[in-house]
């Protein structure tokens, strides 16, 4: 159970009320920024076409950027160059032994790579700009208004300006708050943008009930649903399955180290959201691509990828299996961690050090992300099976669940830990067997 006194002293302590008041001031510029447009646009026949174009690439890109994408405000790519740029650099971490060596020098080399972060998130920026800015001229609303007023090249170059300096400060804003706030400052920043869309979602809801459209029964099921879902991915994201590991005994000088038990943790799910928003840009790519292409074989594949068909089912949720495999491939190296168990005189109850160790990590590992995979792919199908069925709105579904619930694990966490600091009891009250674990 919650602590009702554990929120009374979040304030008390003068470090972590400072920090909270830094982050909520930072996330309140990021959301007015969210509302400043960009020059050269139509807003009334680009809200038409973004409505027309609901379930597309387009729509995830407004969600991570919390609505500034269907305004084409100054912060229209949102965080998501940030987030691009620091997936091929992981991916890059593994063909590039520059980066794999930065990779294993501590707090110097991970200041490198995030040095290389940022100019790649410019030089996304600014292709995505330049991208955005071509394919406007070229759209209309589907009442045949052009969305750029004044299209060429003018146009094309206060729009990239204008997208990749919103970037950047936003990516600067995601910075300062990891620094001088609470919690991660970038998956905080999507965490608002996912949040800010609530208000409409519940007026949405309440305008079903009052035409009829929606009964109190179903809305009862929905909230049921709801909470049933967010129960089980706060289970899972908390889930842990844990290898014991002892250290043998070893004399150094005097003194002596070693002979104490411990435990490898490996997550349920290692890799996060990454999977679902990956396999989503690729199963979304068909349909986006036919919203500008007018021929009939690119429209039949577009609807084989409409959600709620069998196609879209099985390819979404094999891509998500996939790539929670491939991901935890690139981020967990079982030759490492059992060269470090090694090295450190560590060793798995039954099992021989070295080329063993590392075959029975690899083999837990393993089984785990099948579990996880499974997991991510439930509660991303979820809403599109009960929106396609059975009619029935279910907001923040999926990949956008994932995020909101993780996000505040990991932020709850972290003011649970300065609470425990202070001398004050955390979120879950005096029982330290209770703790949040972030992710």
């Amino acid at each position: 159970m919650v602590d009702p006194n554990s929120y009374q002293n979040l304030f008390k302590l003068p470090e972590l009320k400072r920090k909270l008041l830094i982050t909520l001031a930072l996330l309140f510029v990021y959301r007015v920024g969210i509302h400043v447009p960009t020059p050269g646009i139509d807003s009334a026949a680009l809200q038409s076409f973004f409505n027309a174009a609901s379930g597309t690439l387009f729509s995830m890109f407004n969600m991570f950027s919390g609505g500034a994408f269907e305004r084409l405000s100054i912060f229209a790519l949102g965080i998501m160059p940030y987030i691009s740029a620091s997936i091929i650099l992981e991916l890059m971490t593994v063909v590039v032994p520059h980066l794999e060596q930065l990779s294993k020098e501590g707090d110097a080399g991970r200041k490198k790579k995030t040095q290389y972060t940022r100019y790649g998130t410019v030089v996304l920026s600014v292709i995505q700009g330049f991208g955005i800015s071509v394919g406007l001229e070229a759209m209309t609303s589907p009442a045949g208004a052009p969305i750029v007023l004044y299209p060429g090249w003018g146009f094309r170059i206060v729009t990239i300006i204008t997208l990749t300096a919103g970037t950047a400060f936003i990516m600067w804003l995601g910075e300062q708050i990891t620094e001088r706030g609470i919690g991660n400052g970038i998956s905080l920043i999507i965490f608002a943008g996912i949040i800010a869309r609530g208000p409409a979602a519940v007026g949405n809801t309440a305008r079903l009930i009052t035409t009829g459209e929606m009964g109190v029964f179903s809305l009862i099921i929905l909230t049921v649903l709801m909470l049933a879902v967010v129960a089980a991915i706060v289970y899972m994201e908390q889930a842990q399955r844990r290898i014991p590991v002892h250290y043998a005994k070893r004399v150094v000088g005097r003194k002596m180290y070693g002979g104490q038990s411990s435990h490898l943790p490996l997550k349920i799910n290692p890799s996060g959201v990454i999977p679902p928003i990956f396999a989503s840009s690729i199963i979304m790519f068909p349909t986006t691509i036919a919203q500008f292409i007018d021929v009939p074989i690119m429209q039949s594949i577009a609807a084989m990828f409409n959600p709620g068909t069998i196609v879209y089912y099985i390819t979404f949720v094999g891509f998500i299996i996939f790539f929670c495999f491939f991901y935890t491939a690139i981020q967990f190296n079982p030759d490492d961690v059992a060269e470090n168990m090694k090295r450190n005189g560590g060793y798995i109850p039954g099992i021989r050090p070295g080329k063993r160790t590392a075959e029975y990590i690899d083999k837990v590992i393993t089984r785990i992300t099948v579990g996880g995979a499974i997991y991510v792919s439930a509660v991303c199908v979820l809403p599109t099976v009960l929106m396609s069925r059975f009619n029935v709105p279910f907001y923040f579904g999926g990949t956008a669940l994932l995020i909101v619930v993780g996000v505040a694990i990991d932020t709850m966490a972290q003011i649970e830990s300065h609470l425990i600091t202070g001398n004050y009891n955390g979120f879950l009250g005096k029982s330290g067997s209770n703790r949040l674990k972030g992710r």
